[in-house]
């Protein structure tokens, strides 16, 4: 199978009204000055959340429906993006992990959409978002290892590793930006009413600030589920 990220056409069929777009970039270093396009992101959620809570976006009570129909408590788990929003609110900052990270985490906060960045040199094959089978692994950023409950949405590669849990709510530390990390798939979804034309505005401000910090898209592509595939880079089998 050629390596690509894609969503399976189960969760098309589950979840119609989502729209991802997803992103391969370049060029990444622990030096991409981003503090600009931080600030301006922040104080786009900043203006956002003085109007009122997270919880009464409509972006975040989309995903909050999804979860619920996943069998979770929305409150307990939440997708990323209303976690760092809700983070933001109580502390107006959030901790800075790694210029990318920190400029999408902004950008995700002012869109009240969720993203993940993988570092693909640690994705064997093909990445996949699916539902889990149970015999799948996820590792989390304490180091321990656990094994997504059958039927969980997942990001998965072709070794079985969960590169994220519960879909949008946590990332595995096996993928996880850090200094060395020179090449990303990015990731973002929305799933409420206006999600078509707001990821399109994200697409377009992460593809501009990504630009400006010195990055390299070398591909992004709104999905969907007639043309549901982004290609990713062919690399070096991982050992399993």
């Amino acid at each position: 199978m050629p390596n690509a990220f894609f969503h399976r056409d189960e969760i098309w069929s589950a979840h119609p009204a989502l729209v991802p777009c997803a992103w391969v970039v370049d060029g990444v270093t622990p030096r991409l000055a981003v503090a600009a396009q931080i600030e301006a992101q922040q104080s786009i959620a900043r203006a956002r959340l003085a109007t009122g809570p997270e919880g009464e976006f409509p972006e975040i009570q989309a995903w909050r429906r999804v979860f619920s129909s996943m069998g979770l408590k929305p409150t307990q788990v939440r997708c990323a993006a209303e976690s760092l929003l809700r983070r933001f609110r109580k502390e107006d900052a959030l901790p800075r992990l790694h210029p990318l990270v920190d400029l999408c985490n902004a950008v995700s906060m002012a869109f009240a959409t969720p993203i993940a960045v993988f570092d693909l040199a640690h994705i064997a094959g093909p990445l996949e978002v699916r539902f889990a089978s149970g015999s799948e692994s996820h590792e989390d950023f304490a180091g321990v290892h656990e094994a997504p409950g059958a039927g969980e949405i997942i990001f998965a590669d072709a070794h079985s590793h969960a590169h994220a849990r519960r879909w949008c709510h946590r990332q595995s530390a096996r993928s996880a930006v850090r200094g060395e990390t020179r090449q990303v798939l990015i990731v973002a979804e929305a799933i409420h009413a206006s999600a078509g034309a707001d990821i399109a505005r994200l697409k377009d401000v992460l593809s501009r600030a990504l630009g400006d910090a010195g990055c390299t898209v070398e591909a992004c592509s709104l999905l969907s589920r007639a043309a549901p595939r982004i290609a990713l880079p062919e690399r070096p089998a991982l050992p399993g």
